[in-house]
């Protein structure tokens, strides 16, 4: 395979790379954002098309954000539900993601049980965070689990699920999509996470985004909020480093 981009992990745990396959399947709906297609795959060994870089333009960010938003309009069964062909739970990174088979009540319920918690408890087990630090998530918890940052309009939505700027590819042909943790989640998550290491060209991918599906308001001031999920898999990761940042984020939203 001449033109082909091969991910290799000998010591792979189970499912690791099915899983990701059966992501990219599910993300590659009609009008959507491009999606990288797998070629072969088995359980140490996944295969894609190689794709080649250019550098970012606006007219290739406006038809991003436009088609991202189509992606998320496709819809989940509920909020944490796996892709399809898929029904034990996923990987973001290294580690684990918790997929939810059965629907939980609403978003703030299935952020906090199975975004937030699962790496409270890895970083806590690893001696990353104390029991203070872990005070303060739980406090946030529990205003999610009580409703505090539920929209009952919004409903779960189709998401990559680690849409940092590595995983957004530009190509002569616009933006392809890589490397998803895929799962029903919340639009807000996929476009909070767009910006949290940097992306060039995210404002006009923002604008066109809103222009096909108006955002709900003030959800510029949610953006730390959607961001906690990934900067706690950080911390359990790579280490103490994220944590002040992730402990400001749960000091803002829980007060």
């Amino acid at each position: 395979m001449t033109d082909a981009f091969v991910k290799e992990r000998h010591d792979a745990p189970p499912g690791f790379f099915e899983v990701e396959a059966a992501g990219l399947r599910w993300l590659d709906v009609p009008g959507g954002v491009p999606v990288v297609q797998p070629l072969q795959v088995s359980p140490g060994r996944l295969v894609t098309p190689r794709l080649h870089p250019v550098p970012p333009t606006g007219a290739a960010a406006d038809e991003f954000g436009r088609r991202l938003a189509v992606l998320h309009d496709t819809g989940a069964r509920h909020f944490g539900v796996p892709p399809d062909e898929w029904e034990t739970d996923g990987y973001i990174g290294t580690i684990e993601l918790p997929h939810s088979l059965e629907p939980t009540k609403a978003w703030g319920e299935f952020y906090a049980s199975l975004r937030v918690r699962p790496y409270l408890r890895m970083a806590y087990d690893q001696g990353t965070i104390d029991d203070h630090q872990l005070a303060v998530f739980e406090r946030l918890c529990r205003k999610l689990t009580d409703g505090a940052y539920d929209d009952p309009a919004e409903q779960p939505c189709r998401i990559h699920g680690d849409l940092w700027s590595g995983n957004v590819f530009w190509t002569a042909d616009g933006v392809q999509l890589i490397d998803p943790a895929a799962h029903g989640g919340h639009r807000e998550t996929d476009l909070a996470m767009l910006g949290l290491f940097g992306m060039p060209q995210l404002e006009r991918v923002l604008r066109a985004y809103n222009e096909a599906h108006p955002l709900t308001d003030g959800w510029r001031d949610r953006v730390g909020l959607h961001r906690l999920h990934p900067l706690l898999t950080h911390v359990v990761m790579f280490g103490s480093s994220y944590v002040p940042r992730a402990l400001a984020i749960a000091r803002k939203y829980w007060r």
